[in-house]
C-alpha cells in the first residue's frame, strides 16, 4: 500500500495489516487512541480509521507515530516497508500472518487436496504433519465464540485415507471432524473419491470474505509462506472453484457418517 495523505472508501488486505500493526503499537506503547490523536495534533477519527485501514497516511505521520511510542529501529523498519508496499494484488507473509486475515472475516470457504485443513487439525496431527503445533491453538481459536466466521471445509476422502502418524492419530482426527462438524457456523463436507479428479481439485485455496466495503481475499501455503491474493479476476476464479467444490462434496449429515466409518477403519 503506497503511503498517501488522502482517505479511503474501501479497505485492503494490506492497508488492514498495517492498521492492526500500528494498533498494537500503540497498545504496547500504553497510550490510548484519543491521546495519540491529541499528541500528534490529529482527530481522534484518523487513528480509528488508520488503525482499521480505512485510509492511508503520509510517511511523515507514520514516522511521528511511530517515534510517540517509542518503536525501535526493527519495528519502524517492518512498518513503514508494510506503509510502502504497492497493492499488485498479491503479496507474500509468513504462515502467522493468516490469523489476523481469518480472524477479521465473514466466512471462510477452505478446500486442501491432501491433508486435513489446518483449522480443523488435532494437535497429534499437526504434529506428525508438516503443519507442527506451534501457534496452531492461536489460529483454530478463529473458529470459536459468537462472531466466529461461517466456515466450510471441504476435505477430499484420499487425504483422509493417506495415514498421518498412527492408526490412532487417524481415528482421533476423523472424530474430531466429525465433532466439530456439529459446531455453529463450522460446516464439514467430503469430496468423495467418486467426485474423479477434475481440475478444480488439484490444488487448495482458502476464500475469505469481509464486511462492506472490504473485497474478498483468496490465500493458500507454499511450505514456507502464505501467498495472499485479492486482484478481481484471480478471486472470481477462486469462488468458481470452490463452486465446484459444493456441488461435488456430500452434504453434511452424509460426510458426518462417512467420517465415522473411516475412524473405524483405524481402529484397530
Amino acid at each position: 500500500m503506497p503511503v498517501t495523505s488522502e482517505s479511503r472508501r474501501t479497505t485492503t488486505a494490506q492497508s488492514r495489516e498495517l492498521g492492526a500493526e500500528l494498533r498494537a503499537i500503540r497498545v504496547s506503547a500504553g497510550l490510548g487512541a484519543a491521546e495519540m490523536a491529541a499528541e500528534l495534533g490529529w482527530s481522534p477519527g484518523k487513528v480509528s480509521k488508520l488503525e482499521q485501514g480505512w485510509r492511508g497516511a503520509s510517511a511523515w505521520d507514520i514516522g511521528a507515530l511511530l517515534g510517540r511510542c517509542g518503536a525501535d529501529r526493527p519495528t519502524r523498519d517492518r512498518v513503514m516497508v508494510l506503509a510502502g508496499e504497492q497493492h499488485a494484488g498479491w503479496f507474500v507473509r509468513p504462515h502467522s500472518s493468516v490469523v489476523l486475515h481469518e480472524r477479521s472475516a465473514l466466512t471462510i470457504s477452505c478446500y486442501e487436496p491432501m491433508a486435513v485443513p489446518v483449522l480443523l487439525q488435532t494437535e497429534d496431527y499437526a504434529r506428525a504433519s508438516s503443519t507442527g503445533v506451534d501457534r496452531l491453538a492461536e489460529r483454530q481459536a478463529v473458529l470459536h465464540g459468537d462472531r466466529a466466521p461461517d466456515s466450510v471445509f471441504y476435505v477430499r476422502e484420499e487425504a483422509l485415507r493417506r495415514q498421518v502418524g498412527g492408526p490412532s492419530t487417524m481415528r482421533d482426527q476423523l472424530m474430531g471432524l466429525v465433532f466439530l462438524s456439529w459446531w455453529p457456523h463450522v460446516t464439514v463436507r467430503l469430496v468423495p473419491s467418486s467426485a474423479g479428479t477434475p481440475a478444480e481439485l488439484d490444488h487448495g485455496s482458502t476464500v475469505l470474505t469481509y464486511g462492506q466495503g472490504a473485497g474478498p481475499l483468496v490465500h493458500t501455503s507454499t511450505d514456507l509462506v502464505t501467498v495472499f491474493l485479492d486482484d478481481e479476476r484471480v478471486v472470481r476464479a477462486h469462488e468458481a472453484k470452490h463452486a465446484v467444490l459444493a456441488r461435488l462434496a456430500w452434504d453434511e449429515d452424509r460426510s458426518r457418517e462417512a467420517f465415522a466409518r473411516l475412524a473405524d477403519a483405524f481402529d484397530l
